[in-house]
């Protein structure tokens, strides 16, 4: 039986098909088709079926399991094309919303400029006569009238989406539950969610938003998902569908649909597990994991091979409490475009893609702005007639006519503009993996680089080379990076229940209970996936603080009844906690617990990767051929490889290139690049 992991990116889509049987892995690679992303989906798994020598329900019959990371909740949330949603809220606060916590994003003292606009417009925010208190008890019962109203104003307004967002629901979810209830009974196209529903948790602004989010891209990712699952069952497939969420856990398509929230990153989330995963090959587990693709850059910071994850998220303009894997972005991609800044005068970068259509300049399909991937056939870093693997044969002369146009604005020739490009592209990606690892007390010097992306690897040891680093790990399937990731997630959903209490006067009963809850929850939803619970391993955590603290840290718990002893080896924890990553603690001052956390999870097959055999230790590797290549002001004779001809041991020394079918390697002088016992590439500096 095979195994597919399909991620859909923002340039192209990528596919690995892994045989479960001799666990090799091939690999496919479809151009994007943003307006219509299932398409690309579908053409991904009719271009695997071919390879294979099948037609795609035969294919599909031998497969047992698709994974599957999308772009659609991003892409809708980032460029404004979600649902018109609509909120109901308790009456006197619909403006929770405007006005967050008083937090600007950028520029972050500038008083005369407004904060952005939020996701539902103020008249689209209605009221309704409704109070639970902070113990959960109701105070006022729910209006039903006000819910009747409301729905006829929203309908009357076309509002496609409908978030209900109570106070204390977190507590005591019932009048959202009944508001939910008889909006959908009053309007059964609205797509409807509720706050409890998708983030029970302490913090109505973190809430409140997180659930408009979920609702405003709920239509769009519910209608993309019903699509998927309805032409994957006329073509026969009897497998497992399961879909990428930002916690870096994989879930029924179902699930997901009612939390379009948690396919936010589907796809970046993954890209830190193959990190680990091939890092620890080699026995490295502070890891920093990169991943450039046509349109943004990833970066994953692991120490201890530990995957962090966030609940302090912003994507885009909107706050996102759900907890995620923490991947930091930019855009930075091979389609990111070289532009003048019309205020400075300075060459920029990006965050503008040129995306899939049109694509780089290079690509002949009427792009006519200078991209990264331009100026890196410019710099001779690219193959003309071996991009994916000669499929797609690239147009220099196109390349170089873009990146004039632009250099004219600096005096510039085509060549040395596309060495600012690159050099400046560099410098960006090089500055956030800085930040993500200064800001954590980290020294990136003692971390090792995984370089996965189509563009990775073209990157990778320029990069390194800014920052100190020694060793960059380029595998084989950088072009692949997410989709080998998400063959090695776990099947799994986060649950969350605030408790707000002082641990000196914490009801343990009551926290038991609520631990209780959550995990047989938990149970019961692997229950109808068919999953017993001796397979399901449970997490527990709560989200603690110093009283008069207004952050919180996550702090393990253990299993079982938590007796008051229990409860003081916690506190024990948290302020060891507190002390590793802020270098204080203070032991003598109360502490709090605001959320109890479980995290439940089943393990799947961990991928594998087939062994290469030795080169030769006599010889050198063969060379494909020589091509003249800019490094810094010099234009030098690089000597390129070919990728299928390389064998475990083999060592090249820069400069030097390497042509993989999906992407290029580029050993920069004063590198040196070996191949491990699986081809991938370990380069190293000095």
């Amino acid at each position: 039986m095979f195994q597919v992991a399909i991620d859909t990116g923002g340039t192209f889509t990528d596919c690995l098909i892994r045989d479960g049987d001799t666990g090799q892995v091939r690999n496919v690679k479809v151009p994007s088709t943003p307006a219509e992303p299932g398409r690309a989906f579908r053409t991904a798994l009719e271009r695997a079926a071919s390879d294979i020598g099948l037609d795609i329900k035969s294919f599909l019959g031998r497969v047992d399991l698709i994974v599957h990371g999308t772009t659609v909740a991003t892409n809708a949330l980032l460029t404004g094309s979600g649902a018109k949603t609509g909120m109901l809220t308790t009456k006197g606060f619909r403006d929770v919303l405007e006005i967050r916590r008083g937090i600007k994003l950028q520029p972050l003292y500038d008083l005369f400029l407004p904060p952005p606009p939020v996701l539902v417009p103020r008249y689209l925010r209605l009221p309704v006569e409704e109070r639970i208190n902070y113990q959960g008890k109701v105070i006022t019962p729910l209006n039903l009238e006000d819910v009747r109203k409301g729905v006829a104003e929203l309908k009357r307004h076309g509002v496609q989406a409908v978030a209900v967002c109570f106070l204390f629901s977190f507590l005591n979810p019932e009048h959202e539950r009944r508001a939910a209830a008889e909006v959908s009974r009053l309007w059964p196209d609205c797509y409807v969610v509720t706050s409890a529903q998708v983030l029970p948790v302490w913090r109505e602004f973190e809430r409140f938003s997180t659930a408009v989010v979920s609702a405003y891209l709920g239509p769009t990712a519910k209608a993309y998902l019903e699509a998927l699952v309805a032409e994957l069952a006329q073509l026969g497939y009897a497998g497992a569908f399961v879909v990428m969420m930002a916690n870096g856990l994989v879930e029924r398509p179902g699930y997901c649909a009612e939390r379009a929230v948690y396919l936010l990153n589907s796809g970046p989330a993954a890209g830190p597990r193959a990190g680990v995963f091939l890092a620890g090959l080699h026995g490295w587990s502070n890891v920093v994991s990169m991943d450039m693709g046509g349109t943004s850059f990833d970066v994953c910071v692991v120490s201890g091979g530990e995957i962090p994850l966030t609940t302090e998220s912003w994507v885009g303009e909107a706050r996102v409490a759900i907890k995620m894997v923490e991947v930091p972005s930019i855009g930075a991609g091979g389609g990111s475009v070289g532009w003048v800044d019309p205020h400075l005068g300075l060459l920029r970068v990006g965050p503008r893609s040129a995306g899939a259509v049109p694509g780089p300049a290079c690509y002949g399909l009427g792009g006519e702005e200078p991209t990264v991937t331009d100026a890196a056939l410019a710099l001779g870093y690219l193959a003309d007639d071996y991009f994916l693997g000669g499929e797609m044969r690239l147009d220099r002369g196109l390349a170089l006519r873009a990146l004039e146009r632009l250099g004219r604005a600096f005096n510039w020739s085509a060549e040395e503009t596309a060495s600012a490009i690159f050099e400046t592209v560099n410098s960006n990606m090089a500055n956030l993996i800085e930040a993500s690892t200064t800001k954590k007390g980290y020294d990136v010097r003692e971390f090792v680089l995984v370089a996965g992306g189509g563009a990775g690897p073209v990157h990778a040891a320029f990069i390194a080379e800014r920052l100190g680093l020694q060793t960059v790990l380029v595998p084989r399937l950088a072009g692949f990076y997410s989709a080998l990731g998400m063959l090695a997630m776990d099947l799994g959903r986060d649950y969350a229940q605030s408790y707000v209490a002082r641990t000196d006067r914490v009801d343990l009963e009551a926290v038991n209970e609520i631990y209780r809850t959550m995990e047989e929850e938990a149970f019961a939803a692997f229950a109808e996936m068919g999953i017993g619970r001796d397979r399901v391993v449970i997490r527990r955590s709560a989200d603690m603080r110093y009283v008069g603290q207004f952050h919180e840290l996550e702090v393990e718990v253990p299993p079982g009844w938590i007796s008051e002893e229990e409860l003081q080896d916690v506190v024990r924890r948290f302020h060891e906690r507190h002390q590793e990553l802020y270098a204080f603690s203070m032991r003598g001052r109360a502490t709090e617990v605001f959320t109890l956390r479980v995290h439940a999870s089943v393990s799947q097959r961990v991928p594998t990767l087939a062994s290469v055999s030795e080169g030769r230790r006599d010889s050198a590797p063969p060379i494909k051929r020589k091509r003249a290549a800019r490094f810094g002001r010099e234009r030098v004779e690089a000597l390129v490889y070919e990728a299928e001809a390389l064998r475990a041991g083999d060592r090249m020394v820069g400069p030097a290139i390497i042509e993989e079918r999906t992407t290029t390697v580029v050993v920069p002088p004063g590198f040196t690049c070996e191949v491990d016992s699986w081809r991938n590439y370990v380069l190293r500096r000095g």
